[in-house]
C-alpha cells in the first residue's frame, strides 16, 4: 500500500483529537491516583497516557482498517507487539504522551507522536505539541514540514553541517545507557559547546529537525520514542545511524544506540568523541 500526504494529515488530526480531549484537560490536574510508576520513580504512566492511547487506537483502527497499533502502554503490557510490528504489512507506533515525567511534573514539554510503518519501513510521521498546537510531519521521500496552529505550513531543515565539535550543541539521553558507556559518554560532554536533555524525545527531535540543535544521542531504542522523529529528521535533510554505523529500523532494540546529526561527517565526529573511547562502540 501507499501512504499519502492526506494520510499524514489524517494521522495528525487523530493525534490532535486525543491531545484536545484527553491530554490537555488533565495537564496540571492529575491526582495522586492518576500517576503510577513503571520501571522506576522517573518512568511514569498517567491516566492521560492511557486515555489518549485509547482514543488514538480507536481513530487509527477506523482510518486504517487492519493496521497493527503498537502503543507504548499496550506494548508495555504485551511486548510481543514490537516483534509483530517488524513483519506487519501496516503498523502504527504510538506514544500517547512522550515526556510523561515532564507532563506529570507540570512542565509544558511533552508531545503526542505516531509513525506509520509499512513492512518494516517508516513512511509517515507526526510529532504534535499540544501546548503550542503545532505539528511536525513527514512523508517518506516527500520532505518534512511543520503545521503551525495558525495554519501556516513551514518546511523543516536540519542545522548546517561542517561545524567543529567544540562549536556544536546537542542533546544526549544517557540515563538508560549501560556501563561503561554511561560513564564514558557523560565524562566527554565538555568536548562540545553544550550538552543537555529535555526529557522528551519528541521535543528534542523537533529542535533537531528545525535546525536548532546539532546532534542527538540516544541509548534507549523503543520504537515509539524514535520512529517518528527519525523520519522527520531524515526528510528535513539529516543523517542518522546506530552506534555501529548501521541504519536504524523501527524494530531495533538494545544494545544499540543512535546518533542523529546533519551529515555523515558530524556522525563520525560525535561517534569518535562520545561513543568509541576505549573501544565500546555499540555498547
Amino acid at each position: 500500500m501507499t501512504f499519502s500526504r492526506r494520510d499524514v494529515e489524517v494521522l495528525d488530526a487523530i493525534l490532535r483529537e486525543a491531545a484536545l480531549k484527553e491530554v490537555m484537560p488533565r495537564f496540571r490536574r492529575l491526582g495522586d491516583g492518576d500517576i503510577r510508576t513503571k520501571t522506576s520513580a522517573t518512568d511514569l504512566v498517567t491516566e492521560a497516557d492511557e486515555a489518549a492511547e485509547r482514543v488514538i487506537t480507536a481513530g487509527l483502527e477506523k482510518a486504517l482498517p487492519g493496521c497493527l497499533v503498537v502503543g507504548e502502554e499496550a506494548a508495555t503490557a504485551d511486548p510481543g507487539l514490537i516483534n509483530a510490528m517488524a513483519g506487519a504489512d501496516l503498523a502504527v507506533v504510538v506514544d500517547p504522551i512522550d515526556g510523561t515525567l515532564n507532563y506529570a511534573s507540570g512542565m509544558p514539554l511533552f508531545c503526542v507522536m505516531a509513525a506509520v510503518i509499512i513492512r518494516g519501513e517508516t513512511v509517515g510521521a507526526v510529532i504534535h505539541d499540544p501546548v503550542t498546537g503545532s505539528s511536525q510531519m513527514a512523508l517518506a521521500g516527500e520532505g518534512a514540514w511543520c503545521e503551525e496552529a495558525d495554519g501556516r505550513s513551514l518546511p523543516l531543515r536540519v542545522a548546517q553541517g561542517g561545524r567543529a565539535l567544540a562549536e556544536m550543541s546537542g542533546m544526549v539521553s544517557w540515563k538508560y545507557m549501560r556501563e561503561p558507556l554511561r560513564s564514558v559518554i557523560s565524562a566527554r560532554f565538555p568536548a562540545a559547546a553544550d550538552v543537555s536533555s529535555l526529557r522528551c524525545c519528541g521535543h528534542e527531535y523537533r529542535l533537531s529537525a528545525s535546525g536548532m540543535t546539532d546532534f542527538l544521542v540516544y541509548g534507549n531504542m523503543m520504537p515509539w520514542d524514535h520512529a517518528a522523529g527519525l523520519l522527520i529528521h531524515r526528510e528535513a535533510g539529516g543523517y542518522a545511524a546506530l552506534f555501529d554505523g548501521s541504519p536504524y529500523r523501527p524494530a531495533t532494540r538494545a544494545p544499540h544506540g543512535v546518533i542523529v546529526v546533519p551529515d555523515q561527517s558530524a556522525f563520525q565526529a560525535i561517534r569518535d568523541a562520545f561513543v568509541t573511547p576505549g573501544g565500546i562502540a555499540g555498547a
